[in-house]
């Protein structure tokens, strides 16, 4: 991937026991603990547990109903090989937040894109989250899925049949995205 801006709205990739060891000395200071058994393993469960916390907390910071359902799709990294995929979500962003990755990265790309990556114990899962576009009919939704599914989707079909859903996260976080904002209600 090239070196493009990421605005991170979770992530649990590179957790450094360092910059966690003030935050965790202050949770024992607040809770009348001793500090004089810290060890950077006490430390790195405080950092995991608490980052964990905060992905519940990105979760209702994107509690968010698109006029339209949601679409996930995928380049998913299995024993076999890679395969390509599909999901349909619903219409509210947080239900984007879910993943069954051992490490795990939500953003948004400098273009306005919900992106997602998620490591395993087969390989890595790259996931693009995108809207429906609402005037689509049921036929048009289907012939993009089944491009999907067979593994032919172009970009150019993505943005025919989809809207990015960057711009609504952006307005909870203050981020802006090249390119036209969506003319959607």
């Amino acid at each position: 991937m090239k070196n493009e801006k990421r605005n991170i709205i979770w992530s649990n990739l590179n957790i450094d026991v360092e910059e966690w060891k003030d935050d965790y000395k202050e949770c024992l200071e607040i809770n009348g603990l001793p500090a004089d058994d810290i060890t950077d393993e006490k430390i790195l469960d405080f950092a995991i547990e608490t980052n964990d916390e905060y992905l519940d907390d990105e979760k209702l910071n994107l509690d968010i109903d698109l006029p339209a359902d949601i679409i996930a799709i995928a380049d998913i990294g299995r024993w076999n090989g890679r395969v390509t995929g599909y999901k349909e979500i619903g219409n509210n962003i947080k239900d984007c937040l879910t993943a069954e990755c051992e490490y795990a990265e939500w953003y948004v790309d400098a273009y306005g894109n919900l992106r997602f990556t998620g490591y395993h114990h087969d390989g890595t899962n790259h996931v693009l989250y995108r809207m429906f576009r609402p005037e689509l009919s049921d036929e048009q939704r289907e012939n993009f899925t089944n491009k999907i599914y067979e593994g032919k989707a172009t970009n150019a079909d993505i943005s025919r049949y989809t809207v990015r859903i960057g711009d609504y996260i952006g307005e909870v976080y203050g981020w802006k995205f090249s390119g036209k904002r969506p003319n959607i209600a």
